[in-house]
């Protein structure tokens, strides 16, 4: 059901919730499931995107609209997806280009974040004993090898976006598993940013269909997963971000590289290197001090995040 008391203000918050699930998306490595999770929205969405099904269906039949939008919780959902398609859109050319030009700074920021909501899933577990340690390790395992996988290059087929929208969304709102990544993984996050870029409505819409239909195959699982396991279910999330900080780490030697489908060349494999080794290998300055400054800010932006949450909360 929808929320009684959410007024235009708490609207408004999903709208910039959504934003930043949206801007955290277009970021290889960082999940937008992290932000929901960190702002308080996670278990809402999930359940409010699990009753878009038959029996809201039913309701629109026999009970007309107003029925069945609050049932799916219509206007949260409307405020949030807003939100991130928006952010999504228009964050686009924005995060390619301090991705291209500033990636250290970018990575560092990132880390921060990461780290710190770790530190908040894992606040959220009331008992760690030897099953909830197990789970965690086994999500830090996890993420560490789906994030030390080589970047994979496909093709610019149509029918992929569907598939690729499908497969992204379900690490999309897994918090510390980055769709963004996932889409490097296929091969197709270049392709799908390149459409977005140039608003090619037609692949926009073909990957959007396939995020939709991934989000209403994989929520179902997830929200059964925390309705029956709930403090293993927040264990392994805690371990899928704390594997995933192998992606963020800013100091990288770049050990093998290709080249993709516009004849530019990429990094394919690379190794975290310390700022000494970074500077000693590629004879630029690692900028030790604006990294480790970005990864505090991060840190800090989170646990601030978390504390205006408790207060609305409260």
């Amino acid at each position: 059901m929808s929320q009684a008391g959410d007024s235009k203000k708490d609207f408004l918050l999903f709208f910039l919730k959504g934003a930043g699930m949206g801007a955290a998306d277009v970021v290889p490595g960082v999940s937008g499931g992290t932000v929901a999770f960190i702002t308080g929205i996670y278990q809402r969405l999930l359940s409010a995107i699990k009753k878009v099904n038959l029996h809201a269906l039913k309701l629109l039949f026999s009970d007309g609209l107003k029925a069945a939008w609050q049932y799916i919780d219509g206007s949260f959902l409307v405020a949030v997806f807003a939100g991130l398609l928006t952010s999504g859109l228009s964050l686009a050319k924005i995060i390619t280009y301090l991705l291209e030009n500033y990636q250290s700074f970018v990575w560092s920021f990132f880390f921060g974040l990461i780290i710190a909501s770790f530190i908040h899933i894992a606040r959220q577990i009331k008992k760690w004993d030897i099953k909830t340690v197990t789970m965690s390790v086994l999500g830090t395992a996890i993420a560490f090898v789906i994030t030390s996988l080589a970047p994979a290059e496909a093709n610019d087929v149509t029918y992929y976006y569907f598939f690729a929208g499908a497969i992204a969304i379900c690490a999309m709102i897994l918090p510390g598993i980055s769709g963004s990544f996932i889409l490097l993984l296929l091969g197709m996050y270049g392709h799908v940013l390149t459409a977005v870029t140039s608003f090619s409505m037609g692949l926009i819409l073909l990957f959007v269909s396939g995020c939709v239909v991934g989000l209403m195959v994989f929520s179902r699982f997830l929200s059964w997963l925390l309705d029956k396991f709930h403090q293993l279910t927040f264990a392994l999330l805690a371990g899928f971000l704390l594997g995933s900080l192998n992606l963020l780490w800013p100091w990288k030697e770049v050990l093998t590289t290709y080249t993709n489908s516009k004849g530019l060349e990429k990094p394919l494999t690379q190794q975290n290197i310390s700022p000494q080794e970074f500077a000693a290998i590629s004879g630029q300055d690692p900028q030790t001090l604006i990294c480790v400054a970005l990864m505090v800010l991060g840190v800090v932006l989170i646990l601030a995040i978390e504390k205006l949450t408790s207060k609305d909360k409260s």
